[in-house]
């Protein structure tokens, strides 16, 4: 408790003593005021007197309601001074506490207190978790990345060169030419020299230009761009989307306003999700979660036998015209089999192409979106060999890192037709890359 220890006040350069004041806006390194000093308004450099503060004290209770945090840390440093045991000179040490009291607030809640320990830990875990910022996928401060020759990563950096920390061909690549055939000479009437100072006016602007889009990639991490988009990847669909759209605007804002901005309307997305089930839970007269669990299993079931009911219906639609109906059995025989249902071609003999195959009551078709929806009537694809095509893409994707449309046609067994179009789609909508 040696007031020495602490830094000097800032205003007059006494020690300081408790109760003091932080400034909450300047620092590093922290700006700290004494009481005088404070009432008077001190002001330095860029402080100013109307900045937030806080007010630094050690007298609240930690452990036990009657000793404060500065009593424990006196008790604490006293143990260290006169050692474990001789508690009669730690209590002539603290001069507030007795030495039954030492004693017992000692091995009560340093001793015999086994959650002691994991609650220290806990307490610093939840403060690196407030000052952590997890919605910055890439800081600038990083060491770019240094890939080895003709690899993935190095194609994806698009000519990057790490060691230069410098792009192999600049944006305007060509700003310099305009500058080529200019020689200021003395006999240069002034609309001449005129017109020279303005060409050089003009490709300053253009380097200007440039460093602004370099500064915008290093600072939003799209040089390594697999690893920009594999963070964009954590997010539910709709804030991909989102993410998408509000791309264009990263160029605006910085990196950390974007990414929370981002980050924020994922939040509100998770809790309008939540809302909705709790609204629906209110609904059905649910009032505790145990019983949300009962009718969280219940809604599945009945969602099955819906379905079930629903294929049923369709079969016995399809017994009343016998070539339908055979056709509909080869279609579930190859879908049960893993293979593409067959679906008949138009030939060029003058015969109409197929219509959009009809999803009514198809398994699967509740886990599509509208677009994949609109994929496989197009295609005339069912939704369960689609989403069975879907994860084998996927999960080949994440394994490669990428993945081209020769190794999609390999692992899909279908019309490469329909492979292209599938591809094409997961492309076009992120969720595959392309190698």
């Amino acid at each position: 408790d040696d007031p020495s220890d602490k830094p000097p006040c800032r205003g007059c350069s006494s020690y300081l003593m408790e109760p003091y004041i932080k400034c909450a806006e300047c620092g590093p390194p922290p700006f700290f005021l004494c009481l005088q000093c404070f009432t008077r308004g001190f002001e330095y450099k860029k402080h100013q007197s109307d900045h937030t503060y806080e007010i630094m004290t050690s007298d609240f209770p930690v452990l036990d309601p009657s000793w404060t945090a500065q009593e424990e840390m006196a008790l604490l440093e006293a143990v260290m001074d006169c050692g474990f045991g001789n508690w009669q000179d730690v209590a002539n040490q603290m001069c507030t506490k007795t030495k039954e009291e030492c004693e017992k607030h000692y091995m009560k809640h340093f001793i015999n207190n086994p959650l002691f320990a994991s609650t220290l830990l806990n307490l610093k875990q939840a403060e690196e978790a407030k000052t952590a910022d997890t919605a910055i996928p890439f800081q600038s401060t990083d060491d770019p990345p240094r890939p080895t020759f003709d690899s993935l990563l190095s194609r994806d950096m698009a000519g990057y060169m790490p060691a230069r920390a410098d792009f192999i061909e600049e944006f305007d690549n060509y700003a310099e030419w305009d500058l080529r055939d200019i020689d200021f000479v003395e006999d240069d009437s002034d609309i001449l020299h005129a017109l020279k100072m303005a060409v050089v006016d003009i490709y300053h602007s253009r380097l200007k230009e440039r460093q602004r889009r370099k500064k915008i990639i290093r600072d939003h991490g799209l040089i390594n761009l697999r690893k920009f988009q594999l963070m964009e990847r954590r997010y539910p669909k709709e804030v991909q989307d989102l993410y998408e759209t509000m791309r264009r605007f990263a160029r605006i804002v910085g990196p950390v306003e974007h990414d929370k901005f981002i980050e924020s309307h994922a939040l509100e997305f998770e809790l309008r999700r939540e809302i909705k089930r709790l609204q629906e839970y209110r609904t059905a007269g649910i009032t505790n979660f145990c019983s949300a669990r009962t009718y969280d299993h219940l809604k599945k079931t009945r969602e099955e036998e819906r379905l079930k009911r629903t294929m049923l219906s369709e079969v016995l639609q399809y017994i009343q015209d016998s070539s339908a109906c055979q056709q509909w059995l080869r279609r579930q025989a190859d879908i049960d089999s893993g293979l593409s249902p067959s679906i008949p071609m138009a030939s060029n003999s003058g015969r109409r192409s197929a219509p959009p195959l009809n999803l009514t009551g198809l398994p699967g078709t509740e886990k599509l979106n509208e677009k994949e929806k609109e994929l496989c009537q197009m295609v005339r694809l069912v939704p369960g060999a689609y989403l069975e095509y879907k994860s084998a893409l996927l999960n080949e994707c994440n394994k490669q890192g990428g993945l081209r449309l020769a190794q999609a046609r390999a692992l899909i067994k279908i019309d490469v037709n329909k492979t292209r179009k599938i591809y094409d789609f997961l492309i076009r909508e992120g969720y595959i890359t392309k190698a």
